[in-house]
């Protein structure tokens, strides 16, 4: 008899646990079919489906599983940007502020009719009378290099350039009937078929990271925006988080995601070295380097990323997965590790798992073209109350002349045009610079990490121009360059605005920070004014252009 009740008692709890397990599933499962109900009504009624990036299904759950440190999360205030203006939208969020700010622009700019469209979420470019088509048909911006040998690109094609043709997966790119097992050599045959990092790569030489028109820019910036991204992991090093994405195609790009919105100026009691790194700033630094012809920015492109298939499903880094959670407002956050501003109070938060950010292509692998890096001398001194050498010693240039690599070839230029780049922009971090090895010191400066500009349009920091006001140098294309800008046809905020429009997250820059750059532009020229006044036009700008036509020829290869 007891044997019998032992047996029922047993058989009570057994089914009281499943009847406990059953509710519990179906109240996970209520709010994830009353989504899907919601999503179909709305797909069947306006044929759009459901605005998240990833199915009902995926409802990202498992982030909620226990932590080692569970408080953590409930006790401190969660950075949420979703609500701020011009946060990471939605897609028909995102569409109807690019078509208002592109009617915007068109009111107001009657010389230029540069419209987008949009049609199913994608942009179409109608141009009428474009800046940037005029700018770039004047001469200046049609100079020509000198003939390249083989010591003047970074790689020669017929001997050092491999590449793999026969992937995992099939490519656009890879060519159709090859069963070659081996690696082939990049001939001119071949080259079309590379990846465009590939071709990018390639093209890089002595004078110049890219040439004027070439077209395999404009298709690098399409990948970097429509790639598959395959995996993803922390870059180590660094004061905040930034995440290398890899790509189907083998291409890889630095990821900087949205920690402020496009309004948001650095807080005034900032220090220079603590501001944050903003993803818009990357762009619109790309741009800005094309406008002025420098060429020296590798290409930046925005991509709107889902955080749950893009980022946290592929990643095979367990510090940064481990870092992903959901905030109160229902949004997908994570942080990541670093120096600065990576915890939960200053989360990266998407709506809901979706966020801005820049792709910088990568530059070619160490190990095939080793890099220099080079102190600035004009370096800050990254401490709450020093200050640098140059800022209490206004003879300091004449040292720096006197130093190699500076007292021969133009890399003093290039240090005067990097000090003018940063100053339209206002970056104050521009603490090393780097070169291709290859080319000795005769060759370009390698304008990279731009976050930290455009963080204050209402103030013009002067002390960035220190190098250009102790010095009194610069090159006669760049001066020409500058002057050419500032006219009203041109107009260098107009033609920013316009090359910015044909990315994927415009705007990129508001109008106040538009406006800078010509206010900026002004002082620049104001400071060159000067500099003639005081030393003579020969002695301040530097011929460049007769004999050579090209602003990044070094003075030890004039003709």
């Amino acid at each position: 008899m007891k044997t019998i009740l032992l047996r029922k008692f047993r058989v009570l709890i057994l089914l009281v646990f499943l009847v406990a397990c059953t509710m519990h599933i179906m109240i996970d499962l209520l709010p994830k079919l009353e989504k899907r109900a919601v999503g179909s009504s709305t797909g069947a009624g306006a044929g759009g489906g459901c605005s998240c990036p990833h199915s009902p299904v995926e409802e990202p759950r498992a982030w909620a599983m226990p932590r080692s440190e569970p408080k953590k999360h409930s006790l401190r205030l969660l950075q949420d940007f979703s609500n701020e203006p011009n946060s990471n939208l939605s897609s028909p969020e995102k569409v109807t502020e690019r078509a208002e700010a592109v009617k915007r622009l068109k009111q107001g700019s009657n010389t230029r009719a540069l419209m987008k469209d949009t049609v199913n979420g994608q942009k179409r470019a109608v141009q009428g009378s474009s800046r940037l088509k005029q700018l770039h048909a004047h001469p200046l911006y049609n100079t020509e290099l000198p003939h390249l040998s083989d010591d003047d690109t970074l790689f020669n094609l017929n001997t050092e350039i491999k590449f793999y043709h026969k992937p995992a997966d099939p490519q656009e790119w890879q060519n159709e009937g090859n069963e070659e097992d081996e690696y082939s050599p990049a001939g001119e045959a071949a080259a079309d078929s590379y990846p465009n990092w590939l071709r990018f790569h390639i093209g890089i030489n002595r004078y110049e990271l890219y040439s004027r028109h070439n077209p395999v820019i404009e298709s690098l910036l399409k990948d970097l925006t429509s790639q598959k991204i395959t995996s993803v992991a922390m870059k180590s090093g660094g004061t905040q988080l930034k995440l290398i994405m890899s790509f189907q195609n083998y291409g890889q790009a630095l990821f900087k995601p949205m920690k402020q919105t496009r309004d948001q100026e650095t807080p005034p009691d900032f220090f220079y070295f603590s501001d944050f790194e903003r993803h818009n700033a990357e762009i619109a630094a790309f741009h800005l380097d094309r406008v002025l012809d420098f060429r020296r920015v590798p290409p930046v492109a925005g991509r709107l990323v889902n955080m749950t298939r893009e980022i946290r499903d592929v990643t095979r880094d367990k510090k940064l997965w481990r870092t992903f959670f959901i905030s109160p407002a229902n949004n997908i956050c994570f942080y990541g590790e670093c120096s600065y501003y990576c915890s939960t109070e200053h989360a990266l938060c998407g709506k809901p798992d979706q966020i801005e950010g820049s792709l910088a292509a990568f530059l070619p692998d160490l190990a095939v073209a080793k890099r220099k890096t080079w102190r600035n001398p004009w370096r800050r001194s990254y401490h709450k109350r020093k200050k640098a050498e140059w800022e209490v010693d206004p003879d300091y240039c004449d040292e720096v002349k006197q130093t190699p690599p500076y007292d021969r070839g133009t890399r003093l230029l290039d240090v005067m045009d990097m000090t003018i780049f940063d100053f339209l922009m206002g970056n104050m971090d521009r603490h090393h610079y780097e070169t291709f090895e290859k080319f000795g010191n005769e060759t370009f400066i390698i304008h990279l990490d731009n976050g930290r500009g455009f963080g204050k349009h209402s103030h013009d920091e002067m002390s960035i121009l220190v190098p250009l006001t102790q010095c009194c140098r610069v090159k006669r294309s760049t001066y020409l360059r500058l002057q050419l800008l500032a006219k009203e046809e041109y107009q260098l905020s107009s033609l920013m605005e316009e090359s910015l429009l044909q990315d994927q997250l415009a705007p990129i820059l508001i109008q106040p920070h538009l406006e800078a750059m010509d206010r900026r532009l002004r002082l620049v020229l104001k400071v060159l004014a000067d500099c003639v006044e005081k030393e003579g036009f020969s002695s301040v700008v530097e011929d460049d252009l007769n004999g050579n036509p090209t602003s990044n020829h070094p003075q030890g290869h004039r003709r």
